[in-house]
């Protein structure tokens, strides 16, 4: 029976269950090595070379070694250079492909931060990221293999995260012309046991920082203290832990391959969402006053008034990393300047960086102004002291009844909403919504606004809600799940609970 790799495509990526344990094993070894032997054939046809180069790199989970040698067989046996970078961020797969490393394209082995028993498949070429057609082109390949090369290819060890560690010191050597811009400030790192360990050791101590009191450095394929994810509430709280325990001047999270981050002020307070985005945007629009910054769906109607206020704009855009990162590059392209494109997950990607998503980067822009901040005698968050926040804010993830066709069900309900808020005096549609129903609700009936969208890939319609009231949330949660509780596909029992929470009954 010919395999159906299509259902391992989750985007960009190739993702699925790789570790026995109350699922069925989906990302098996030969899996890996069909899909790997596809892209080396692509790539084949795409380089013109006979045998082009690949280099391969995995993260720390338990499975990432066997599916590293199933990819290597894959590529060797069709005649494939097989350069193993061994354990390796997703970021770094990238730059070593902009750095004279020898290869033509790269593979790395990560499932991001998804629980340990997940894996999957990344994929660089020189100019970027696969897009979703060229995956879907390989996967499809990938089912119906011709028999193997004769020639077998060479398999080379040959590692690069430490040539990459340096040159992010290097950028923060060169933007403050100091060798140890760092000396005399606490800077903590909590990689969770994924990949980002290294940048205490690699970047912040070759800087002059006092990196004493990081957490979790070591690879842990398990993820045993929390999942190493700038999202995970569990997580944050780890982190915000240690800088109050240890007195650090900042505390730096990564997910499990580095392509996102998050981070801690010294006064025990997050620097995540909104307030990362807006951070990086003040450093980003002195150095470019009028640029544009371009984001995910769901940030707050405050980050849009910070933005405005430092000389810029700011460009909503559609969930989903690589859609704000194709908007950010069309604007530049149509001549209007965008630095910067960003999620409120920690996804970061900056123009002068390739527009590559990466933590580490983002991270390392943070020290530069750290550095900058700590000069004049001020702290790096007196940045965004002047950031209007909500006093409140929601975030719930409805379900849809098994077996159904949720993608046309929720995008009628969309469409519902839509025609809801046209109707209603207290509500109105926000003009820059570019995906799902942003609706703004009036002072008095919840004085702020909600978004409600289809998940990028899952059977999952996200809520977010602010308001600038207190009470405001527990308004705006009543008065959609009055609407919504009129569809019978839909999960509704985590809006209820939300509400609850906000000290209200649902209706």
């Amino acid at each position: 029976m010919m395999a159906n790799y299509l259902s391992l495509k989750n985007g960009t990526d190739v993702r699925g269950t790789a570790t026995e344990g109350g699922e069925p094993v989906t990302l098996t070894e030969e899996a890996a090595r069909n899909i790997a032997t596809a892209f080396f054939l692509w790539l084949k046809k795409r380089t013109g070379k006979a045998f082009p180069a690949v280099a391969v790199g995995h993260d720390t989970r338990l499975s990432s070694p066997s599916l590293c040698r199933a990819v290597t067989e894959g590529i060797a046996a069709w005649g494939g250079r097989v350069l193993l970078t061994g354990l390796s961020s997703t970021p770094s797969m990238f730059m070593l492909l902009q750095d004279g490393f020898g290869a033509d394209g790269s593979v790395m082995i990560t499932a991001s931060h998804l629980p340990y028993r997940k894996n999957g498949l990344k994929f660089f070429v020189k100019e970027g990221g696969l897009e979703e057609e060229e995956l879907e082109e390989i996967l499809t390949a990938a089912s119906a293999l011709p028999p193997p090369a004769a020639v077998r290819g060479e398999v080379t060890a040959k590692p690069y995260l430490a040539t990459y560690a340096a040159q992010l010191v290097g950028t923060v050597r060169r933007a403050t012309g100091k060798e140890r811009p760092l000396a005399g400030k606490k800077i903590i790192v909590d990689a969770g046991g994924g990949v980002g360990g290294f940048y205490a050791g690699l970047v912040l101590e070759p800087l002059g920082a006092d990196t004493s009191g990081s957490q979790f450095l070591q690879p842990d394929g398990l993820f045993s203290h929390h999942i190493p994810n700038p999202e995970n509430a569990e997580a944050m709280k780890s982190l915000t832990d240690a800088v109050t325990r240890c007195g650090a001047d900042l505390g730096v999270i990564f997910d499990t391959d580095v392509d996102r981050a998050g981070a801690v002020a010294e006064d025990g307070r997050e620097i995540n969402r909104n307030r990362l985005i807006a951070l990086i945007s003040a450093i980003l629009l002195e150095e470019e006053p009028g640029a544009a910054i371009v984001t995910d769906s769901v940030t707050s109607d405050g980050l849009t008034a910070f933005i405005t206020s430092h000389g810029g704009t700011h460009r909503r855009f559609k969930r989903g990393y690589k859609n704000v990162i194709n908007e950010c590059k069309r604007l530049n392209a149509a001549g209007v300047s965008s630095p910067l494109a960003i999620e409120t997950s920690g996804h970061a990607a900056f123009r002068e960086n390739y527009y590559l998503d990466d933590g580490a980067y983002l991270v390392t822009r943070l020290l530069v102004a750290l550095a900058k901040a700590g000069e004049e005698g001020r702290s790096l968050t007196s940045l965004i002291a002047s950031l209007p926040e909500p006093a409140e804010a929601a975030e719930v993830r409805l379900g849809f009844e098994k077996g159904c066709d949720f993608k046309t069900l929720g995008m009628g309900v969309i469409e519902d909403l839509k025609g809801y808020a046209s109707d209603m005096p207290h509500l109105s549609l926000a003009p820059d919504s570019y995906e799902g129903a942003r609706v703004n609700f009036a002072k008095g009936c919840g004085d702020g606004w909600a978004l409600v969208r289809m998940s990028l890939h899952e059977p999952i319609l996200p809520v977010n809600a602010e308001s600038d009231s207190a009470g405001g949330v527990a308004l705006i949660l009543r008065e959609l799940y009055a609407f919504l509780r009129r569809y019978p596909f839909l999960e509704l029992a985590s809006l209820e609970e939300a509400i609850r929470m906000q000290g209200g009954p649902c209706a």
